[in-house]
């Protein structure tokens, strides 16, 4: 199969039979939006570009043919100027709608973790059983506590016509026999994204794996897990939070690594949630390089590992543990002294750590949300 490479990003010819003209080119339009964080004008050059090369389109079905579909299907609109007026005449800035952040979102999810069915209720099981609300199968004698609504009646009649006989029915409690159920645990996760320079270093694009994981997890706690919680922050310099329709837009900046600045807002974000399970999820792929100081001044040193950062970034690891709340880094490097940085910080926090490339990585966030369970405190 043919391959083109351009800045750094691999497209590969795509083949899907029995799908229209427009579905086919819209499944490549959401990878590419994806790519150029949002940005239409740039997506629609790159779709151009790989026409001229793989031919995607025919005299009657053009790329402006699709682009008047997204239009005419709500994928795309053109943008509000201040005033609150349209543009309006054809040839104003053309952005992505809502309805297209929450498929790209989807896709993402599709991509990475494959399709799930949504679920009425934050269902993370447990090992423990006892007074749950996921039914297991299997059944014990009941006793004296155990919720009427537990008791299964099929079993228990089927008990008191064995142990009594038909002609002469009756029930007592030593027929009553309870099903026993799953704890189901509610989860708050804060996922945070390393946005710093390196992220695009060396011609390799590892913020557009670590953004589709992000909105694979959004999608995913929101279809299957509804009572979860999930917030994204960014760090850099400094750390702030994003909401999860921004995720297609997130891009990389002129920045250095604030570790510390983003696990303090995490444990923040954390602390007044009322859920008894909370977890951080750290995707990275540089040392911690940047500290602000009391004074509001930010000390800087990209060379190495300044024991000055490191020190405080163990000290935020400890505080986390202490409230209970583990970090998961998911380190996109190799490097044997950032990787030894990462077995401290871990040990710190008794937490978990993967060093991984960008293949895998969102299986890898999805495995470890599906394990980090915990009985719930009734």
């Amino acid at each position: 199969m043919n391959k083109t490479k351009r800045k750094g990003f691999v497209f590969t010819k795509y083949e899907a039979p029995h799908q229209s003209p427009f579905d086919k080119l819209f499944e490549i339009f959401k990878e590419l939006i994806t790519h150029t964080s949002g940005d239409f004008d740039e997506a629609i050059d790159w779709l151009r570009e790989l026409d001229k090369e793989y031919e995607l389109t025919t005299a009657d079905y053009t790329i402006d043919d699709f682009i008047e579909d997204l239009k005419r299907k709500g994928f795309v609109q053109e943008e509000i100027d201040p005033d609150g007026d349209s543009t309006g005449d054809g040839d104003g800035k053309i952005a992505i709608t809502a309805k297209t952040e929450q498929l790209i979102r989807k896709h993402a999810l599709e991509q990475i973790f494959g399709k799930l069915k949504k679920s009425a209720s934050g269902n993370h099981r447990t090992k423990h059983t006892g007074r749950g609300d996921e039914h297991t199968g299997d059944f014990r004698s009941y006793q004296f506590g155990d919720a009427l609504e537990r008791i299964s009646m099929t079993e228990s009649m089927r008990n008191a016509q064995i142990n009594h006989g038909l002609d002469d029915f009756m029930m007592n409690e030593s027929d009553l026999v309870v099903e026993e159920t799953h704890h189901k645990a509610q989860m708050s996760t804060v996922l945070m994204i390393d946005i710093s320079h390196s992220m695009i270093l060396y011609g390799e694009d590892r913020i557009t794996p670590a953004k589709k994981v992000a909105m694979a997890l959004a999608e995913l706690i929101t279809t299957r897990y509804p009572k979860d919680t999930l917030d994204i922050i960014v760090f850099g310099n400094d750390a702030w939070p994003i909401s999860i329709k921004d995720l297609p837009y997130l891009k990389v900046g002129p920045y250095h690594t604030n570790t510390v600045a983003g696990l303090q807002l995490a444990m923040d974000i954390l602390r007044r949630k009322r859920n008894t399970n909370k977890q951080i999820f750290m995707i990275t792929d540089g040392k911690p390089s940047c500290i602000r100081q009391p004074d509001g001044e930010y000390y800087m040193n990209s060379a190495g590992l300044d024991s000055y950062i490191v020190n405080k970034c163990y000290v935020m690891a400890r505080q986390a543990r202490k409230l209970h709340i583990p970090i998961t880094t998911f380190m996109i490097a190799r490097d044997p002294y950032l990787m030894q940085f990462v077995r401290h910080f871990t040990e710190a926090n008794k937490g978990k750590a993967f060093f991984t490339g960008l293949q895998g990585l969102g299986e890898m966030i999805f495995e470890d949300y599906e394990t980090n369970r915990k009985k719930r405190i009734q």
